[in-house]
């Protein structure tokens, strides 16, 4: 539950009024925002100072308002593999989603647009599985990639993306079932499908359910901004 999970968090937003609102969020659902700031160069140094459980950081901030704070968050990654970091946008850009998830293993982190903020529980949800070690697509981005299908994706049944759209959202096997109205088993058996047609032989120690998500994303042309 949401409420059993305390995470100590280095928010980083230029907007002082979604900064705010984010710190009392987080705060109310029983965080501890550590830091919170408005620029690439002030979370780079918040990281370092306070060591957090996980970043959640705007993809645009000061100077420049492109990608400071993406870049931001993949070089504190590859300084520290394995911080989680939750990213939030105002656009869907692909390259970002990419480029994220292609730091240190691809697990903990995520890639959501700014008005899923509006849905409280499910993003703050999303924090604790980013936080947990998942990974998050926001799901406008999952069904904007499903709209221009390139192989190896191509190879997949309808049903088979589906799942792998829902999976790409960061969803467990049980509520990929409930959502699909299948058993857990059936949602199992589409999986070992979905990684042999997407040539993914994997050792037990590998995280298979983000490879396929990797290779969902990347069989897809570049989106930009919807």
């Amino acid at each position: 539950m949401i409420e059993e999970l305390m995470l100590r968090i280095v928010l980083a937003e230029d907007s002082v009024l979604l900064r705010e609102g984010l710190v009392g969020l987080m705060e109310r659902f029983g965080h501890q925002v550590v830091a919170a700031v408005g620029s690439a160069d002030e979370l780079t140094e918040a990281v370092a100072a306070h060591e957090p459980d996980i970043v959640v950081t705007d993809v645009r901030m000061p100077p420049g308002f492109s990608d400071e704070g993406l870049r931001a968050a993949i070089a504190l990654r590859r300084r520290r593999p394995g911080l989680p970091i939750l990213v939030l946008s105002q656009y869907i850009q692909r390259s970002y989603a990419e480029d994220l998830l292609d730091s240190s293993d691809g697990t903990g982190v995520g890639y959501l647009l700014k008005e899923r903020i509006g849905h409280v529980e499910e993003f703050v949800d999303a924090v604790h599985r980013v936080a947990e070690g998942g990974t998050v697509v926001d799901p406008e981005v999952v069904r904007q990639l499903i709209r221009h299908r390139r192989d190896p994706l191509a190879r997949l049944t309808a049903r088979e993306q589906e799942v792998l759209a829902l999976m790409a959202e960061g969803k467990s096997n049980a509520s990929i079932a409930a959502a699909m109205v299948v058993s857990e088993g059936t949602v199992s058996k589409h999986f070992g499908s979905i990684l042999t047609k997407l040539d993914l032989s994997l050792d037990d120690t590998t995280n298979r359910r983000v490879l396929a998500v990797l290779a969902y994303l990347r069989g897809r042309p570049g989106v930009e901004t919807a």
